[in-house]
Parts: structure tokens; sequence; C-alpha cells
């Protein structure tokens, strides 16, 4: 008797294993990097009130210190953001000795408004850590973790934007390998001179600097913590 079914149609099962398994690992795939910080959130750049705030002016050709507007970061856990009065040290009418442009002068005119109608700017916060976990800015910035490591090259942005995933990851592969990004602690917003004088560099380079990874991890007060409750809890 004839068979009903051709041969080849042996291998169907077989192909059709293949074919559905290939199938769920490719969307596995596909949502393992997708639905990752690394895709979503780095280069985060959301729309800042008024003219924004610049920083490749104010820390890279001002100079200014990151701690002159973020004061907190080496006492708290939080980077604040600074109050508008912060803003009129500089800005207030006069107050630079500098010649303005008309269109530069308009584009602080939202800070003074902000300051005469007693209210703050409400900027958006663009590095966000989840509320189930913990980040003590105090904790990295006095162990020698500088801003760069997190935070990029801020002095060149003119508009900031998240460079690194935050993510749970990222963050122990720093605590397994502190090293890589501990700096004199001088040097912490010196990121021009963390850029170019430490980051990428080898061993022997950096020691030429004065002091080598290894004399940084033997001044930390104890090693990285790896277990859940050092930032869940």
């Amino acid at each position: 008797m004839k068979p009903i079914f051709p041969k080849w149609m042996n291998a169907l099962p077989t192909l059709l294993f293949f074919v559905v398994n290939g199938g769920v690992l490719l969307v596995i795939a596909g949502f393992w990097y997708y639905a990752t910080p690394k895709f979503w959130e780095v280069g985060y750049m959301p729309t800042q009130p008024g003219s924004g705030f610049n920083h490749q002016i104010h820390a890279g050709k001002l100079g200014m210190d990151c701690r002159y507007c973020h004061t907190n970061v080496e006492d708290s856990w939080h980077a604040n953001v600074p109050a508008v009065e912060t803003c009129m040290n500089c800005h207030v009418e006069n107050r630079l000795n500098v010649e303005l442009s008309s269109a530069t002068d308009d584009k602080v005119q939202f800070i003074r408004d902000a300051y005469n109608e007693g209210v703050g700017i409400e900027w958006r916060n663009i590095h966000v850590v989840p509320d189930y976990a913990n980040f003590p800015h105090n904790a990295h910035v006095n162990a020698g973790v500088s801003c760069y490591s997190c935070h990029g090259q801020i002095q060149g942005m003119p508009v900031v934007a998240q460079v690194e995933p935050l993510s749970m990851g990222w963050c122990l592969d720093c605590h397994r390998n502190p090293e890589e990004n501990l700096v004199p602690k001088d040097k912490v917003t010196d990121l021009y001179w963390v850029e170019n004088e430490w980051f990428g560099k080898s061993v022997e380079e950096r020691a030429h600097a004065g002091i080598s990874p290894e004399q940084l991890l033997d001044t930390l007060k104890r090693n990285p913590p790896e277990h859940c409750a050092a930032c869940h809890y």
C-alpha cells in the first residue's frame, strides 16, 4: 500500500523542534539585550528647564569644581541638586566680571525669574537608581571613585546624558575589581586628569603618577561588598 505521507515528513518533528527552540532562544536573547539598562538607559538625555545647565561651560571652560553645586557628595548618600540661590551667586545681574551677549544673558533669565518668584528650578534627574537599591555617594567619593567612572566626561557635555547602565552587574564588576576605578582622592573631581592621565594607563604608567592601584586598594577601609544587603535593604 502506498504511504499517505511522503518519507521526508519523518524529519518534520526534528525540524520543528529546532525551529521552535531556536525561535525561543532568539526571543530570549533579544529580550536579554534590549530589555537591559545598557540598551534602554544609556544615552538618556531629558529636556531640562529653561536653557538647561551647560556642564561644558561651567565645569569645563570655567573650571568649576563639581562640589560647588553638588555640595554634599562627600558627606551625604545623595548628590544634591543645587538650589536656585547657588545659581544666583554667579548669575545675579552685573555680578560676573565678563561681557555677556544679550542672547547669553537671556538664557539665564529663567534662573532670575525663579529666584524672584521664590520657587526652585525643577531640574530633571538623569542618573536614577531604583527605589530598591542604594548608592551612597559619600562612600564612593571618599574611597577614591572618580565622578568619571559613573558619569563620564561631564566637563565636555553641553547636555548631560547617562553614559553607564548603572545596572547591578555593572556595579558588581566594579566591586570585584575596584582598582580599575580608584584614583588618588585629590583627583576625584578632576575629570580631565582622570581621563587623560589615569584611565587606560598601564600599572607602570599609573605608578609614575605617584601612587599605584595596589596602594589605592590599601586605603580602603574594607573590601567593596558583594552581598545583597550591601545595596538592597
